[in-house]
């Protein structure tokens, strides 16, 4: 009962102090209202921003190591590309190789990826993302069909000629129709479409896009286009288990079949690169940090000038109300009691001033920034609400205990 009547007399004299001097507690509130918004403004944006370029990159794969010629990561004064060109690209025999070797791997897949026109009758699609597939495709990269099926072992191993498209391309060759069974043409050659991939939507770059996406049996693709060195060069990607964090066991014993394979002696380098899906994600986690850092900075500034507005509020409070602390005191009030009612006032002003910043915040996310969704977050709220309590909480500290440590009878004299 005394916790609530402490909660309510605090709350009747935040309002009071509110109305008393309107614009003096707007002005003194502003610093903590700017000061949360920029805060959480910068982590909103920063949250949606890294969770758009992650939903961008996750045509990479997750838990998966690529064999490429470049890798990902190396400073760009140490970036020797002329040897990194000169190196042997990927082939199939090697898939197979590793296909049948690998024991850390839960799935080892080859595809070669370009981009062409389809045609079907007077339609056509430019600039389709076509890829040439294995069966192991489905088990490393995620391949959501909407309608239809995925590629049957004989059908991957006669290469047929059959395709599953996204979306966008469906509605472009087959306008108000049903594309699953129809036929439609990629370099004169006829194929039949098996499935529908599932509509992905606009991502926040120009990324590969399931919408945009042709599936075709790998053996299909070779019929189009040379696949190999001096054409189109194909990749491998391997998928880790569960069990092996960071892929490290997965990635030595790549290395070690890959060198194995390519016949290199035991003092050469490794002529290829061994690429982690992660890597580039966790290079986005590490940029973004260093931004939400200049978030707390820019803040915090406001946070501070905000802190003192409340702590001044709460000093005249204390003045204007001297003889009421010392009537109370001279009834019997304990210090605790004086010192909790000041605090929760501070702390209810302080969140008054922190729930006006995030209903700011929350109104931009109404804002259209093209393909960026912005959401405000239940974790940056309770960050917001928990923030805005403790610079209530900092700031009505002192003025508390000036009122709690009165002398009842000095202060009823005072007043």
């Amino acid at each position: 009962m005394i916790v609530i009547r402490l909660i309510w007399e605090s709350l009747r004299f935040a309002m009071q102090a509110l109305k008393s001097n309107l614009t003096r507690t707007i002005l003194s509130l502003l610093g903590v209202t700017v000061g949360i918004f920029a805060i959480i403004a910068v982590f909103t944006l920063v949250d949606s921003l890294e969770r758009n370029i992650k939903d961008s990159l996750t045509f990479l794969g997750s838990n998966v190591i690529r064999v490429d010629r470049f890798p990902f990561s190396s400073g760009p004064s140490q970036y020797p590309w002329w040897r990194y060109f000169r190196r042997p690209p990927s082939n199939y025999s090697e898939y197979v190789f590793l296909n049948e070797r690998l024991k850390s791997a839960s799935s080892v897949t080859i595809f070669a990826s370009t981009r062409t026109t389809v045609k079907a009758g007077s339609n056509a699609f430019e600039q389709a993302n076509l890829d040439g597939v294995v069966q192991n495709h489905k088990a490393v990269y995620d391949i959501p069909i909407q309608e239809g099926r995925f590629f049957t072992p004989m059908e991957i191993n006669a290469s047929r000629n059959v395709s599953i498209i996204g979306v966008k391309i469906a509605n472009a060759l087959f306008p108000n129709q049903n594309a699953l069974g129809k036929e439609f043409k990629i370099k004169g050659l006829k194929f039949i479409v098996i499935g529908i991939l599932q509509e992905e939507g606009e991502g926040l770059f120009d990324t590969p896009s399931k919408d945009e996406a042709l599936l075709v049996p790998y053996g299909a693709f070779n019929k189009l286009f040379y696949v190999g060195k001096n054409g189109i060069e194909p990749t491998i990607a391997v998928k880790g288990r569960d069990d092996d964090p960071g892929l490290i066991a997965l990635e030595n014993e790549m290395a070690g079949l890959l060198r194995a394979k390519r016949g290199l002696r035991p003092t050469e380098e490794n002529n290829f690169a061994l690429n982690k899906s992660e890597f580039i994600q966790d290079a986005v986690g590490s940029i973004f940090a260093v931004i939400s850092i200049a978030g707390w900075v820019i803040g915090g500034f406001s946070i501070l000038i905000g802190g003192f507005g409340i702590a001044n509020i709460m000093f005249v409070s204390v003045k204007e109300r001297t003889g009421i602390i010392g009537i109370q005191k001279s009834l019997g009030a304990k210090n605790y009691f004086i010192l909790m009612q000041f605090l929760f006032e501070a702390t209810f002003l302080s969140l008054i001033g922190g729930l006006a910043g995030l209903l700011i915040v929350f109104g931009t996310t109404f804002v259209s920034l093209g393909n960026l969704e912005i959401i405000l977050s239940f974790k940056n709220v309770l960050l917001g609400v928990g923030l805005s309590s403790a610079i209530g909480i900092a700031s009505g500290i002192i003025p508390a205990s000036l009122a709690a440590k009165m002398d009842p009878v000095e202060a009823i004299r005072m007043a």
